[in-house]
């Protein structure tokens, strides 16, 4: 007994003592004091203007725009009836497009004095299809016959000159529009063609002011106070307009199938006759909407409409939203002296994103002009947001919006007379006009000057505190071991990133911050949570001896989002240099089996980083339940990561949850999960940063976070935004990839190319075979009609008096029901359930089912509710 005893004391000893050894080489959380050279927020420029093409004048610019796809054209709208093109915008030339400066009315014939009144040519727009039709919009005010004598707005459409792409045809106008008006002002007049591929036109309350004219809330007269949308394709499905006792209506377009008033019976709580209703209509109740632009990437319509005496606003336009005037102005009911007398209340007004009040402070104004959202490269403080101005005062501001809130405006600098935003084709930089001085005005570049204000960025990768043996580095394959506090981890399912070796840590560096489990959605990071990634990549494919070191990128969470950096390791073996701020590229020569190729490695811009890290995604993207729910070595015990993360510390409550419940996602190779479910996790790694509900790329209207199984993703047989000119596309066309446009776009490399089809639409170079054969076997193993196959039992198991059943193709968590019946022919509802229960992480069910000798045969069923 006593040896047994001492045997059993020797046995707790050494199961302590392995214990602290494990407990040694586990993740330990502890503060980190290295990563202080980190600014809370990076350094920001002074914004300037700049004059965009010096030498270059123009009379009363209008409107700023170019034809889809092209990089080296900018056209200028001039109110005197001319449009200028701008070629070769690296050396650029102004020449004359098009000039009907003789149907063209402006009060006051002298160019450099009218520059307060809005007559004129107002603005163009070119058809999506311009590259193959050659078709072009304008809208001016002109006098013309229809029904009345006079001023009249008038939309047409030309083309271009088929010898001379600089040089449009003034006599091939077709009139779409022509609308008597019995004012010079309140105009709106801007134009341009959404993601959906129609037309649309923003109208004024006619003109005067405080609505005397009494135009606004009516949606069954003519065409003012609201945005117009129609179809100049006349698509299949589309309807014609409704006629018209006030003016003539062209068949030259067609209505919207989708279009919000389309047999309306009732508007603002007043009956109105269907076959009078102005069906063009897609918003209502704007005053003088003088211009507005869709966001690109979101697909979300920004309008300045401007007010009366006291309030300025940014309206977030919506099929068949109603905005209030002359109901409201701004937030307010209008001033006094607005004409209401006998009109319909606005009912439900949607509120503006913004307003502003009249004054000359740097937050007031007296007149909005509509901007545009900054997509551009070069300038990362920018990135993703709404950049607009004020006529009279000159204030330019820029505020970010989320689909859901918005930051305070925040003003860049002033220059009165801006009249119209626009892009830049060549490199996305924001231009303005300013047509201050008549017949000799600009088109400035919105840009940074030289000096920065705030904390600089660490010039070095050393100088961030990341690592602590850079100097002792000799080679690529050498570790790089992090400063305390900062921890590895890996993922399931890493981002494509051109055959480059990945390796991983983050930091919180204060111990008394953590983060906000979820166990299917984002985490909540604190303020200060740095996230570092390092690539390698092999010049010989296979062999590690070619390896070079490429960049290490940070990540670092502050109280407005978060930012990035990036630092590139070059022929360094010690360090790493900051990368500029609008990034860079640099070529590498390859070996793959003695085949050599070039292959282009971009080092991220600032404001690129932002295009994957985004709110949406959770900022720090791999970090999150389904790509941690893995098993990770540290030191020498190799455990769950988010057990070790929970033990730790690291959460703001231990986690509970069975951690073999939770989802995780599946590499291409894991056969132990569906093949839908593996394609599904590549999409998840790869796009759902953007492709979400309140992510950058909505308005694609596709899902691709894991948690939403596929029959809700909108994924198979799904319209996308572009069907690339086939009707037969879709998002997913089962047992078509040729037809399945998600394929199509992560297959491709175009970028550079203006039509670039690239998903995801930045950096990578080079195509992801594996993943690309994935999502193909996946798109073939789909049903024709769309519908996910009900999952069938594999064959039954006999295990002592037990049959099990078992099978696969659910979704990780979905319910199903299993249902039994000795009698294949009764109703479904006669069926017996025998049990309620849910598919595994992996996509599979089992059930066993007790079998008694002498019961009768049954029929098995498994069903989803």
């Amino acid at each position: 007994m006593k040896v047994l005893v001492s045997l059993g004391r020797i046995a707790v000893f050494y199961a302590l003592t392995m214990l602290a050894l494990a407990a040694a080489a586990q993740l330990q959380r502890v503060p980190n004091t290295s990563l202080t050279n980190l600014p809370p927020q990076p350094p920001v420029f002074g914004y300037i203007s700049t004059n965009a093409f010096p030498g270059l004048v123009f009379s009363n610019p209008m409107c700023i725009t170019s034809p889809p796809g092209e990089t080296n054209r900018l056209f200028v709208v001039e109110k005197h009836g001319r449009i200028v093109v701008i070629t070769n915008l690296a050396n650029p030339t102004r020449t004359i497009f098009m000039d009907i400066s003789a149907r063209v009315s402006v009060v006051n014939s002298s160019e450099s004095g009218d520059v307060n009144n809005e007559e004129g040519l107002l603005s163009m727009a070119f058809h999506p299809g311009y590259a193959t039709n050659r078709y072009f919009y304008v809208f001016y005010m002109g006098n013309a016959t229809n029904y009345i004598t006079g001023l009249h707005d008038i939309v047409s459409r030309f083309r271009t000159s088929a010898a001379n792409p600089n040089q449009g045809d003034p006599n091939s106008e077709t009139q779409l529009i022509v609308q008597y008006d019995r004012a010079s002002n309140h105009n709106g007049g801007h134009m341009g063609f959404g993601p959906d591929g129609y037309l649309y036109i923003s109208v004024g309350d006619e003109g005067n002011e405080y609505n005397t004219l009494t135009n606004a809330q009516y949606i069954n007269r003519n065409f003012f106070s609201g945005l117009l949308r129609i179809d100049m394709d006349k698509l299949p499905g589309s309807l014609a307009p409704n006629p018209s006792a006030e003016f003539a209506v062209t068949t030259n377009y067609a209505i919207p199938p989708d279009n919000p008033f389309i047999g309306a019976t009732n508007f603002d709580g007043l009956t109105v006759n269907p076959g009078q209703v102005r069906t063009e209509f897609w918003a209502v109740g704007l005053r003088n909407p003088w211009s507005w632009s869709f966001d690109p990437e979101t697909g979300i319509l920004y309008c300045g409409d401007v007010g009366q005496d006291s309030y300025e606003e940014v309206d977030i336009i919506r099929k068949g939203g109603n905005y209030g005037w002359a109901s409201w102005e701004g937030n307010t009911s209008p001033p006094p002296g607005v004409n209401t007398n006998g009109q319909p209340v606005a009912e439900n007004p949607i509120p503006p994103l913004v307003t502003y009040a009249h004054g000359t402070g740097t937050n007031q104004g007296n007149c909005v002009i509509g901007g545009v959202v900054y997509h551009g490269q070069r300038w990362p403080q920018l990135s993703g947001a709404y950049v607009y101005g004020d006529y009279v005062v000159g204030n330019i501001w820029k505020l970010t919006y989320d689909g859901t809130n918005a930051t305070p405006p925040q003003q860049l600098f002033a220059d009165p007379g801006i009249s119209a935003f626009g892009i830049d084709p060549a490199n996305g930089d924001v231009l303005y006009a300013n047509l201050e001085n008549g017949n000799n005005s600009l088109i400035k570049r919105i840009t940074y000057s030289a000096n920065s204000v705030g904390a600089p960025l660490p010039p070095t990768l050393a100088d961030t505190g990341v690592f602590t043996n850079l100097m002792s580095l000799t080679g690529p394959l050498d570790p790089l071991l992090p400063a305390p506090g900062i921890s590895p981890y890996d993922v399931n399912v890493p981002f494509w990133s051109d055959n480059a070796v990945k390796s991983r840590w983050f930091s919180i560096p204060n111990p008394n911050l953590t983060i906000g489990f979820n166990a299917n959605g984002n985490w909540m990071f604190p303020t200060g949570t740095v996230w570092i990634k390092h690539f390698n990549l092999q010049l010989t494919n296979g062999d590690a001896s070619s390896t070079i070191r490429l960049e290490t990128r940070l990540i670092v969470k502050n109280s407005s989002g978060a930012y990035g950096i990036t630092y590139r390791w070059g022929s360094s073996k010690t360090n790493a240099s900051l990368v500029p701020a609008q990034g860079m590229d640099e070529s590498f020569v390859i070996n793959n089996g003695g085949l050599l190729s070039t292959q282009i490695w971009h080092y991220p811009s600032q404001s690129e980083c932002l295009l994957c890290h985004t709110a949406a995604g959770g900022f720090g993207l791999g970090f999150r339940t389904e790509q941690l729910n893995r098993n990770f070595t540290y030191g020498s015990v190799t455990t769950n990561e988010l057990s070790a993360l929970s033990a730790a510390g690291y959460f703001s409550s231990p986690v509970t949850n069975d951690i073999h419940g939770l989802l995780a996602l599946a590499a291409a190779t894991n056969a132990s999960f569906t093949l839908e479910y593996r394609a599904r996790s590549f999409l998840a790694a790869n796009c759902s940063q953007c492709h979400q509900p309140g992510g950058t790329a909505q308005q694609a209207n596709w899902d691709a976070r894991i948690t939403t199984p596929t029959a809700s993703a909108n994924l198979v047989l799904a319209t996308p935004v572009s069907n690339l000119g086939n009707p037969n596309n879709f998002i997913v066309a089962p047992q078509s990839p040729a037809n399945s446009i998600l394929l199509t776009r992560i297959s491709a490399r175009d970028l550079g190319n203006p039509l670039s089809l690239q998903m995801p639409p930045l950096d990578s170079t080079v195509p992801d075979p594996e993943d690309i054969q994935l999502v193909t076997d996946w798109i073939n193993s789909l049903p024709l009609t769309g519908i996910p196959d009900v999952p069938v039992f594999n064959q039954p198991a006999l295990v002592g008096t037990n049959l099990v059943l078992s099978g696969a193709n659910g979704w990780p968590g979905q319910n199903y029901l299993v249902l039994a019946s000795t009698n294949l022919t009764v109703p479904l509802a006669s069926w017996i359930r025998l049990a309620t229960n849910s598919f595994d992480i992996h996509g599979y069910f089992q059930f066993t089912n007790s079998i008694v000798s002498g019961n009768p045969s049954l029929f098995y069923l498994l069903q989803l509710p």
